[in-house]
């Protein structure tokens, strides 16, 4: 008689996909966060449309890669996959469930964007395929009605139940203001010359 065999365990995947420009130590918080609780975190640089003068794609995806590189994790579970980098978030899953066949995907976003997602393309597909984890972000507080409406669409929703720090890639951008950025990454911006912030005078930059 032949012995059946054991399916192999169903590796839990979180999909973090992030505009990046630049990373900021609030993306190194979460991704360290979900290198915790997961089996596997699947990290991509991506064109928000809903954004624009962003840094070519290459480099967004090279910051990452150096943040991720800068970790000190655990385990070795955390992973840049270009390949995941699609201008709609239900591509990006297809090619996701094709890589890994034997998976549950739990898609991650950040609560500024809770508001854009019922307009996604086919959106109601995607939120039957994956779970949804909102990551509160400060200055973007989450409405119930918001919530609901994502829920009436058919998503299964979770709060990720931790407090990122109060940086983010436009303060940089619009301010100059360096202290989300890990060494690494600002050396890169430095030496490849990025953003236009990083070239005004010392003393017009804000203090810290």
């Amino acid at each position: 008689m032949n012995k059946r065999q054991k399916k192999p365990p169903r590796l839990n995947i979180a999909l973090f996909g992030t505009s990046a420009d630049p990373p900021t130590v609030g993306h190194q918080f979460i991704i360290a966060w979900l290198a915790q609780r997961f089996d596997w975190v699947a990290v991509w640089a991506a064109d928000n449309p809903f954004k624009g003068h962003q840094t070519p794609l290459a480099h967004r995806m090279t910051m990452l890669d150096l943040m991720i590189q800068d970790l000190d994790l655990p385990r070795d579970n955390v992973h840049l996959h270009p390949e995941l980098s699609q201008s709609r978030t239900i591509h990006t899953l297809e090619i996701a469930t094709q890589r890994w066949k034997n998976a549950h995907f739990t898609l991650v976003i950040g609560s500024d964007l809770v508001a854009q997602l019922p307009n996604w393309y086919r959106i109601e597909e995607l939120l039957q395929a994956v779970d949804l984890l909102i990551v509160p972000r400060p200055g973007y507080p989450l409405s119930e009605p918001a919530l609901e409406e994502l829920r009436h669409r058919g998503a299964r929703v979770a709060i990720a139940d931790l407090t990122c720090p109060d940086t983010s890639s436009t303060a940089y951008r619009a301010q100059g203001k360096t202290d989300g950025l890990t060494p690494p990454i600002e050396d890169y911006i430095h030496r490849e010359h990025l953003y236009l912030c990083q070239d005004a005078p010392r003393e017009k930059q804000p203090s810290h």
